[in-house]
């Protein structure tokens, strides 16, 4: 069933009306019929079973069939700090991210990050992450759309972080997956927990001593050297099974 994202204040008792580029979709490229039925979503974390009512030029009317539904959220919030990787690495690990149930994603500046952005990059950038992250919630059936931030520094990103319950830093050089696993098994509902991801040329060691005075627990995720668009995957993937293993 397709999924689309409307503004709380279209959704009424017994209606939702999908207004904006959806409605093109569903007219000239879906080319849904009256009758036929989707799942709106309104970003915060409700949904509904929709049954096509009236199909207009500039919005579709819609009756709820079936009120609020289940939440597929996961039940705590997963943030991914992401070293700003080269070429369209960020779209892959938005997209797949966004699909494994994170919450938000920061880009983040470190010492071995290749591209550079300036102000107008990022903010053009930024745009385009946030589109891909909406799509990718159309497309997985989450009720909300995970936030993509502009790139922040290195050390930005570990005040952000600042508070959070659990704050994993995957790395190379950590001698075994025990810890990780330990951690995971002690997660609580409602949990803030942060990941941080090195670029291609991964971390600096004096990054690796600032994530660990700021509370980060150095984890390993396996033997093997992964790329950090693999590591991103793997990490939230890890997280995402564990979570919904022990909490759901």
């Amino acid at each position: 069933m397709f999924h689309f994202f409307v503004a709380p204040e279209n959704v009424t008792e017994n209606e939702i009306t999908v207004v904006g580029s959806d409605v093109n979709h569903i007219k000239n490229v879906l080319r849904m019929k009256i009758g036929e039925k989707f799942v709106a979503n309104d970003g915060n974390g409700a949904s509904y079973c929709c049954a096509i009512r009236e199909i207009y030029d500039d919005r579709v009317v819609a009756d709820i069939e079936d009120g609020q539904l289940m939440s597929n959220e996961l039940p705590v919030r997963l943030v991914l700090f992401q070293g700003l990787p080269k070429s369209d690495k960020l779209e892959l690990i938005i997209q797949k991210g966004v699909e494994l149930g994170v919450s938000e994603i920061y880009p983040v500046e470190m010492s071995r990050c290749v591209v550079k952005l300036d102000d107008k990059k990022k903010k053009s950038k930024t745009a385009r992450w946030q589109s891909i992250s909406e799509s990718a919630a159309k497309q997985s059936g989450r009720t909300v759309i995970p936030e993509i931030h502009e790139p922040v520094s290195f050390a930005n990103a570990l005040k952000i972080a600042e508070g959070f319950d659990l704050l994993l830093v995957p790395y190379e050089c950590a001698d075994s997956m025990a810890a990780l696993k330990n951690k995971l098994e002690n997660v609580k509902p409602n949990m803030t927990i942060g990941i941080f991801i090195g670029p291609e040329g991964g971390y600096e060691e004096s990054e690796i001593e600032k994530a660990k005075a700021a509370g980060g627990e150095v984890v390993s995720l396996g033997k093997r050297i992964l790329r950090t668009e693999t590591a991103s995957i793997a990490a939230l993937a890890i997280c995402m099974f564990n979570i919904e293993s022990n909490l759901l």
